[in-house]
């Protein structure tokens, strides 16, 4: 039982025996005072890659490599560095043993095998920098520091430990320690966790919730959010899967954008398409961009068409996945549309459904027309996903009959996060398939998402400065009608 109040000390002690016992790191001990603490830990990055059969002189290349994208340059951002050793991480270091040898991949990390990793929890770190500063808790794999955890007691909120994290970020603090970092966490015995990842602004903190499950068996909410974020196999799933830089900002994803990817995972790996309904303003856009990611990657000649019916919405798409280093193409017509299907590349499009061309004006029958007449040798090519964003408005079956008639085989994912009528709702699934994944409008007003909606009924006074004048207009414009007329219109 937690007793309020409590030293953050015996808090910190409960944690690490968490880690230890239910997630199975293991604990190095209290760095406080051993010398030059270092955010790559080459001495246990070696032993895991020799454990791995990986030769001496590519090890030494491989943590060169890793070095000097963590060094953070005087005149370099954290941002940038950061994205450098995320590279490295995600995708192994490119080293060769020797001059004219062969490229070898070395990964840093076993994604796919969570527990042939080493998992690492220490406690009271001291990094030396301008100032010296001591995070409470640093989580390692294979020697690489990937999360860091502040804790406050129960009775200081845990934004201190937010406003901690962002001062550690700052250049006269210990800013060269976060270039390897993915995540970076605050938390309370009352408050649960809070997660960002380098240069969240406090207000983007997010609080893990988790759709299954209970807290109970657990001291705290805060060690029940750990298990779960920290549990091995979903802390390399988020880093893997649920990272990314978007335009000068490193994001990760929010339970429900996790939660709904995962279950579009599952609908798929069934052939089955569907929506995913989540309510405006819950981060839509990046959840397809982490689904069609997640694609790429693990479907067999996979390629992802980006469906909207507004060119605002088409621009707003092209802009985000160029935004995160995705090299999107924007179809321009829908004979450019009908080109590029034909071909096996590009892998990932953009196109409006029905406004080509001149787009003051709706030719949504212009374009079904133009389909009609498809070239003799057209078929479209590769394993296609449809993703059809605001699918509530893009459905009648006019338009849906259009996009199954030019992609037969295509699997189709409806995105919407608009209230719907019931008829609506009944039409969407008719035409798209059962709900993947739902988050509405008062879960993310809840969680702090959305700003809840309040309508105030009220009686606006006015002065009529001239009734006559009043009674003279209406009189000339009702003119010709009967005196019944007149008093119905004047009820009205």
């Amino acid at each position: 039982m937690i007793k309020v109040g409590q030293l953050e000390r015996l808090t910190q002690n409960r944690v690490i025996k968490l880690f230890q016992n239910h997630l199975v790191y293991t604990y190095l001990g209290n760095w406080k005072d051993r010398e030059n603490n270092r955010n790559i830990e080459a001495e246990y990055l070696t032993q895991w890659l020799t454990g791995r059969g990986v030769e001496e002189t590519l090890i030494n290349k491989t943590i060169r490599e890793l070095n000097k994208a963590a060094a953070l340059a005087e005149n370099q951002n954290l941002y940038d560095a950061n994205k450098a050793v995320y590279r490295l991480l995600r995708y192994g270091v490119k080293v060769k043993r020797g001059a004219g040898e062969q490229t070898q991949t070395v990964w840093l990390i076993d994604w796919e095998n969570p527990q042939k990793n080493r998992f690492y929890v220490v406690e009271e770190v001291t990094i030396k920098g301008n100032h010296t500063k001591r995070p409470d808790i640093v989580l390692y794999i294979n020697g690489i520091a990937v999360a860091v955890l502040e804790l406050k007691r129960s009775t200081v909120s845990v934004a201190e430990g937010i406003r901690q994290n962002l001062d550690n970020q700052k250049r006269e603090f210990i800013r060269p320690f976060l270039t390897t970092l993915q995540l970076i966490m605050a938390g309370n015995d009352s408050q649960g966790l809070r997660y960002g990842t380098i240069e969240t602004r406090e207000k983007y903190y997010l609080e893990w919730k988790e759709e299954e499950g209970e807290v109970d068996g657990f001291d705290s909410p805060l060690d029940w959010h750990l298990s779960l974020l920290c549990a091995k196999s979903r802390l390399l799933e988020i880093i893997h899967d649920f990272i990314i830089f978007d335009a000068g900002i490193k994001k990760t994803c929010r339970h429900n954008q996790y939660f709904g990817i995962k279950a579009a995972q599952k609908f798929i790996g069934e052939g089955l398409g569907g929506i995913i309904w989540h309510t405006q303003g819950s981060g839509k856009s990046l959840t397809m961009v982490w689904l069609a990611k997640w694609i790429r990657e693990n479907q067999r000649d996979a390629r992802v068409l980006i469906i909207s019916d507004r060119t605002e919405l088409d621009e707003q798409i092209n802009s985000i996945f160029k935004g995160v280093d995705e090299d999107i193409d924007r179809t321009e017509s829908s004979a450019d549309l009908i080109a590029k299907l034909n071909e096996t590349q590009p892998w990932l499009m953009c196109s409006l459904i029905h406004k080509f061309g001149n787009h003051s004006q709706d030719t949504t029958q212009e374009f079904i027309d133009s389909l009609q007449q498809l070239p003799s040798n057209f078929s479209a090519k590769g394993n296609i996903f449809v993703f059809v964003d605001e699918c509530h408005r893009t459905q009648s079956g006019k338009l849906h009959s259009a996009m199954k008639q030019i992609i037969p085989d295509g699997l189709f994912i409806g995105f919407t996060g608009t209230p719907l009528l019931k008829e609506d709702k009944q039409r969407s699934m008719e035409v798209f398939g059962d709900y993947i994944h739902t988050y509405k409008f008062n879960e993310a007003v809840r969680d702090g998402v959305v700003l809840d909606l309040r309508y105030e009924a009220r009686d606006i006074d006015q002065t009529l400065t001239s009734p006559q004048k009043i009674d003279q207009w209406f009189e000339a414009k009702t003119r010709g009608l009967s005196e019944l007329a007149k008093t119905e219109l004047k009820k009205k």
